[in-house]
């Protein structure tokens, strides 16, 4: 009985699942039953030698031979095994397709240092104290994807071809190319997506959060899973990546929300007069928040305690 087949380099896998089946349901004589692993090993290895040699793996074709009777007893079982070698053929492209695992390299920020990433394609990634950031040394895929924990500011170069994609925990923040700030808030459970160019999807999984564009933001709170857009200033949620915090004529919760950004850190107000203070000023790069906030305090008439957990409350009469 001819058998045809199609066929390519056997594999250790391969050769232990023709030698299972043969153990099996082959009923091999005694000569193959005296044989040890290793010469089973080398005598199936040969086989598929032979297959190859009359057969172009990379353009497959019929091939007819004959089995080795002195292995065999049952021509039904050279036909059943050549038939495991076809199905392997057949599944081994699509193996071959399969894209292997993705490496990535992680970015951990130290506490009160920011760290700033080129990426492959040219987009700049800025990230805050305490966050991680981890990315692909390249890009092969239809997508550009990274994930970030913490806070950091995106400027991605335009793709149209292929979306850029960050996940923040579950959601996920989808643009072509645009300038964009997220902060993930563990504290607060929320995640706040801020655009200061061009237009960023924001979602939750597959729901959609709303679309947003420049001094918009999206507010995600993970703990009950609403979203609120609101218009903001967007400067003032990147403030933290510059070298000095300029205060003109804000009040003092405007300054309290960019000291929050700048050093990430809590900071919430026991008396609602002392948020509505004014004031202009000027916090250069080397400055510690202690030594800041001991000026904007006496400034606004207003006292501040850290608390065990690093947050920072303000509290006094206000200003005049």
């Amino acid at each position: 009985m001819i058998s045809k087949i199609y066929c390519g380099e056997a594999s250790p896998g391969e050769i232990e699942r023709v030698e299972a089946w043969l153990n099996q349901n082959g009923k091999p004589n005694p000569e193959w039953l005296q044989m040890d692993k290793t010469s089973r090993d080398q005598w199936l290895e040969g086989l598929f030698n032979e297959i190859q040699s009359s057969a172009d793996i990379n353009s497959p074709k019929v091939i007819t031979m004959r089995p080795r009777r002195a292995l065999w007893l049952s021509i039904a079982a050279v036909a059943a095994v050549l038939a495991i070698f076809f199905t392997i053929y057949l599944e081994r492209p699509v193996l071959q397709n399969k894209p292997g695992p993705v490496q990535l390299s992680v970015l951990e920020v130290p506490l009160n240092q920011k760290m700033k990433v080129v990426l492959a394609d040219g987009s700049q990634i800025w990230a805050n104290s305490g966050s991680e950031l981890k990315y692909p040394k390249i890009f092969n895929g239809k997508t550009r994807e990274v994930y970030l924990s913490g806070e950091a500011y995106f400027d991605i170069r335009h793709d149209a071809s292929r979306p850029f994609i960050i996940h923040t925990g579950k959601v996920i923040t989808t643009v072509l190319g645009t300038a964009f700030n997220i902060k993930e808030d563990n504290v607060l459970h929320t995640v706040v997506v801020t655009v200061t160019r061009g237009k960023v999807s924001v979602a939750n999984g597959s729901q959609s959060l709303g679309v947003i564009t420049r001094n918009q933001q999206i507010s995600f709170n993970t703990m009950d899973n609403k979203s609120v857009q609101t218009n903001v200033i967007a400067k003032q949620a990147i403030a933290w990546q510059e070298t000095d915090i300029h205060f003109d004529d804000i009040t003092f919760a405007d300054a309290a929300a960019q000291l929050q950004q700048r050093f990430n850190v809590k900071i919430s107000f026991a008396n609602e007069k002392v948020k509505n203070c004014r004031f202009t000023g000027t916090a250069l790069k080397a400055e510690k928040l202690d030594d800041i906030l001991k000026v904007i305090c006496a400034f606004n008439n207003a006292t501040y305690q850290t608390k065990t957990d690093g947050s920072i409350i303000i509290d006094g009469h206000g200003c005049n």
